[in-house]
């Protein structure tokens, strides 16, 4: 009998199984949305990406006059800078914002603005000036502001009072009880 049993559960295990895939072989596909578009490769960015990542190319030298020099200060912002010393001088990377722009990373010799170029960055700031020429702007960087001081405010809804040493008991209660233990004799 028990044969007879396993037989029918495996051919029922079998039956089930050819009806799942079955139905799943012979389902319709699920259609393609009508606001679906096809991606290729071929609508992908076909720029030089090493360009694009080391930024505007340098700009010829040229003299710069005095007057250029404060319109140059009064437009170019430092916002952050890091220098690194190494064997040859100074290298680094400056923050620097033009015009209101958001601000944008400038390498060392790289340009800032038309001829003007990132000369040195240091601890204290940024120089600018032509390439091959003397620095037309020095900028220091913009100092933190002061440290938030205060004190919190007394926490609300707290008890300052003294809990009693036994939790659930009053100290009358606490009283009454050690008199009691005060009174017992010992037989």
């Amino acid at each position: 009998m028990s044969s007879r049993l396993s037989a029918l559960v495996i051919w029922a295990a079998v039956a089930a199984s050819l009806a799942y895939w079955g139905l799943r072989w012979l389902a319709q596909p699920i259609a393609v949305p009508a606001n679906a578009l096809s991606v290729s490769m071929d609508s992908g960015s076909k720029g030089d990406f090493r360009r694009l990542l080391s930024g505007p190319a340098a700009a010829s030298p040229q003299a710069i006059d005095a007057g250029a020099q404060s319109a140059l200060a009064g437009r170019i912002q430092l916002q952050g800078a890091f220098a690194s010393g190494d064997a040859s001088g100074f290298s680094g990377v400056a923050l620097l914002s033009v015009d209101g722009q958001p601000p944008r990373a400038v390498r060392v010799g790289q340009a800032v603005d038309g001829a003007m170029v990132l000369q040195r960055v240091d601890a204290g700031g940024a120089q600018i000036g032509p390439a091959d020429g003397p620095t037309a702007l020095t900028l220091a960087l913009p100092s933190l502001p002061a440290p938030a001081t205060g004190s919190l405010p007394p926490p609300t809804g707290v008890s300052t009072a003294m809990a009693p040493a036994l939790p659930g008991a009053s100290p009358s209660a606490q009283a009454a009880e050690s008199d009691r233990g005060d009174n017992r004799t010992d037989d």
